[in-house]
């Protein structure tokens, strides 16, 4: 007999019945976590910024972006339904023991409305019809104190959007105003090509595709005939993100890993999904029903579950260092956004197309919005997000090393520090490490001036008022090149970080491979290798291990890094980076040169075009 883990691994997810069948794989496991009024689900014992009894709560919420597609198409009752409906009765009922209290400003229960509003548009016969006069009367009350209170200044403002069309759509008095302002406030998160911004100057990340035009798209679905201008408004960008967003995902179904909220998992490709619901194609359904099944497949077969089949915290393994201050352990559930086509019944077209593999890409796409160059090898099964870094920054858990690397990778992933001292317990994979000598690092967190060219990417930043530092990187794969001018005012211990590979074995059996100067060093498994070599002939060649469980998809990596001292002065570093899958070929080969004259550096890529730039 199977187990709770090995029946959705083993579920071939190709119709439309698989689908449905994974979704209820996760939910069964569920069942016995309710709590006594089945208001709330107590999945672990670790904590976020918000109470516990919010915590329990946002598990109850976030299924309901599963279970509502889910119920909007079966036939059957799903026995589950009744307990959650029962917790929904109760935990809107305040003179219920678990009610669910009352809302305040920035409050995480205003997250969780939205998937109130989702269901009271995809189930009103479910979730609604149901209630008597006094249920429906709580569960209207209490929904609607979201137009009282202060939301976040992001992709926030789209939840009480949609707890209003959710009221809307069943009858109840909702707020036309509180709709339009927070509308008109995310029409100034556009940028441009489809992209958003996630608030004014924030990033452009995945809450751009599973939140910003996931929310847009549903919006249109519901109000294309009330509001036609901005429906087309939101279907015309999502289209048109869709042609760049495509880049992301890798031939075997994973995507890039990048920014924050990564626990989120297979929320990455519910984009497609809500593009599908809406009716938008900016690709055949068979190309966007592979993107969707596919990442669905790749998710499932990384050990994301515990042994009870519960969702954990983490990526592509259970791991709380990677974490939000707000990932509590029911927030990965959010993940469920992604079975919105459940919605559609098993007649739709999208269900009836053939699976289709991902259309011709260029090899390269100079995306400007966030910032990239996306790069992607012969196979297609490696694909590269070169990052120039941003302007601004934040407050989330581990900014610099979720938006600032040089590069991120999924084969590689990326790292996240473990602790302050030293190369092992920071974990710089892709980023240049700067230290006074007294092993404590410094890192990008922001930038002070960004370029995204045709063939290179341009980066300024200081770590201390006295040094400044340039970096410009010339994408390509399987090696890239980067060449960094500081200029300083202290003697500094500089540290420039490759692919972290994952370490696969109980030994550590990544070759070093150095030449007499060691200015180079290799690292090899079956899934890959990583290397870097020094082009300027100053730096020492090594490999760092890193402490564990500091990489999103490896628990333990190896990193190589070439490292120098440089004393007060203008110095160049010149680095190559080579990092390849099992499907490259297996010698790094010619090692791209690099020139640097009067005015301009010139690196020759083989048998390429040589790139000039300006300096």
């Amino acid at each position: 007999m199977l187990t709770k883990i090995e029946s959705i691994q083993t579920n071939p997810l190709k119709s439309r019945e698989d689908v449905s069948e994974a979704l209820k794989q996760i939910f069964n496991p569920l069942k016995s976590y309710y709590s006594k009024g089945f208001t709330r689900l107590k999945l672990g014992n670790t904590s976020a910024a918000y109470s516990d009894s919010t915590s329990e709560f946002e598990a109850f919420s976030r299924l309901l972006w599963g279970l509502a597609p889910l119920l909007a198409c079966e036939e059957k009752e799903f026995d589950m339904w009744k307990m959650h409906l029962q917790g929904i009765k109760n935990g809107t009922n305040p003179d219920h023991e678990e009610y669910w209290g009352e809302i305040t400003h920035f409050d995480q229960k205003i997250v969780e409305m939205a998937a109130f509003g989702l269901s009271l548009l995809l189930i009103p016969n479910k979730i609604w019809d149901p209630l008597n006069l006094q249920e429906k009367e709580n569960v209207t009350k209490w929904l609607s104190q979201i137009n009282q209170c202060k939301a976040h200044d992001c992709n926030w403002l789209f939840f009480a959007v949609l707890v209003n069309l959710g009221l809307k759509n069943v009858g109840q008095q909702y707020d036309r105003c509180k709709v339009e302002e927070n509308l008109e406030r995310i029409d100034q998160f556009y940028v441009s090509n489809g992209w958003y911004s996630d608030g004014n100057e924030g990033h452009s990340d995945y809450y751009v595709p599973f939140a910003l035009h996931f929310y847009g798209l549903i919006y249109s679905k519901f109000m294309e005939k009330e509001d036609p201008i901005r429906s087309k408004k939101y279907k015309e960008r999502a289209e048109v993100f869709a042609k760049e967003f495509i880049y992301w995902f890798s031939t075997d179904g994973s995507s890039v890993p990048y920014g924050r909220s990564l626990t989120y998992r297979f929320a990455m490709s519910s984009f497609w999904g809500a593009a599908v619901y809406a009716g938008i194609e900016p690709f055949s359904l068979g190309v966007m029903k592979g993107i969707i099944l596919r990442n669905l497949r790749w998710w499932f077969k990384q050990p994301i579950f515990n042994d009870n089949g519960i969702l954990t915290i983490g990526y592509s393994y259970p791991n709380l260092i990677v974490a939000e201050n707000y990932n509590s352990p029911g927030s990965p559930y959010w993940a469920l956004k992604s079975f919105l086509p459940l919605a559609l019944d098993a007649d739709h077209p999208f269900w009836q197309a053939e699976e289709e593999p991902l259309p011709l890409l260029m090899e390269k796409s100079i995306q400007n919005e966030p910032h990239m160059i996306i790069c992607r090898n012969k196979n297609k099964d490696h694909v590269l997000a070169f990052n120039s870094g941003h302007l601004s920054t934040n407050e989330h858990t581990h900014t610099s090393a979720k938006y600032e690397k040089f590069v991120y990778s999924t084969t590689f992933g990326f790292s996240v520090p473990r602790a302050e001292w030293g190369l092992s317990q920071g974990a710089f994979d892709s980023m240049l490490a700067l230290s006074e000598g007294d092993n404590i690092y410094r890192v990008k967190r922001e930038c002070e001036d960004t370029k995204v060219e045709k063939n290179y990417i341009y980066t300024k930043w200081k770590p201390w008022n006295d040094v400044e530092v340039q970096t410009w990187i010339v994408p390509g794969t399987p090696w890239h090149i980067r060449i960094h001018c500081i200029k300083t005012s202290r003697t500094l211990d500089t540290a420039d970080g490759g692919f972290a590979l994952g370490i696969e074995s109980e030994k550590r059996e990544a070759a070093l491979k150095t030449d007499q100067m060691n200015l180079e060093c290799f690292a090899q498994m079956s899934s890959g290798a990583s290397g870097m070599k020094s082009i300027d002939g100053g730096g020492r060649a090594d490999l760092v291990y890193p402490n564990s469980n500091t990489n999103i998809l490896h628990s333990r990596t190896v990193i190589p890094t070439i490292q120098k001292r440089i004393m007060p002065g203008t110095h160049f570093l010149v680095n190559a980076v080579y990092g390849a899958t099992n499907t490259d070929e297996d010698s790094w080969g010619e090692v791209p040169s690099v020139e640097i004259e009067k005015g301009k550096i010139i690196v020759q890529f083989f048998d390429e075009e040589a790139v000039f730039i300006p300096i």
